[in-house]
């Protein structure tokens, strides 16, 4: 099973003492691993941490299956201000770009696709942690959670874990990887930018 092929993962923030990098498991609705997200740093970049503030830095996250097999990676470039994220699929091909509105506790991800047409928009709550993913059209296609019902209650009970549920299917395989991409990494990407 492809890990793009469900509409449904909880992601698990794995506890570093020294978190200079994020990491993330990933799991289905029946609380089985199906991968993980894993920032990857340099040396040099490690090092930058200590003295800069991370909203400028540069970040690139990979996304990968249970094996270990590249889904996706999200990357940014050095920023200063309203940054944009770069979503390519597991080829390494660029498939979307992702704006961020500036919004006083409500954090806006404009998703684009390489001909720069808006295929979905994330919004949200940053205070309550609560996000509504849309397509272009402007309807609900999804959540982004803390507040979680039924099986996946059970295996997860703490904060900083969190639910990314699409609710209908998209057209196009590559729109889906890259708003599925963009809801999973929220989170990083949020505190990132603090």
């Amino acid at each position: 099973m492809n890990f793009f092929d469900t509409n449904s993962y909880f992601i698990d923030e794995k506890v570093n003492m020294l978190k200079f990098e994020n990491e993330y498991k990933v799991f289905n609705e029946h609380g089985a691993q199906i991968g993980s997200v894993k920032q990857k740093l340099d040396g040099g970049g490690k090092a930058l941490r200590l003295f800069l503030s991370k909203s400028m830095l540069p970040f690139h996250l990979e996304i990968k299956d249970a094996n270990e097999v590249l889904q996706a990676s999200i990357s940014r470039g050095w920023t200063f201000w309203l940054p944009k994220i770069s979503i390519k699929d597991s080829n390494a091909m660029q498939i979307a770009i992702v704006e961020q509105k500036l919004a006083f506790m409500k954090p806006t991800f404009n998703i684009f696709n390489n001909n720069h047409i808006l295929i979905g928009v994330i919004t949200g709550d940053w205070k309550a942690w609560n996000f509504t993913m849309f397509d272009a059209n402007k309807n609900q296609i999804g959540i982004v959670t803390k507040k979680w019902a039924g099986v996946a209650k059970e295996f997860f009970t703490t904060a900083d874990k969190y639910n990314v549920s699409l609710t209908t299917d998209l057209a196009k395989p590559e729109d889906k990887i890259a708003i599925l991409a963009s809801a999973i990494t929220i989170d990083m990407v949020l505190k990132e930018s603090k």
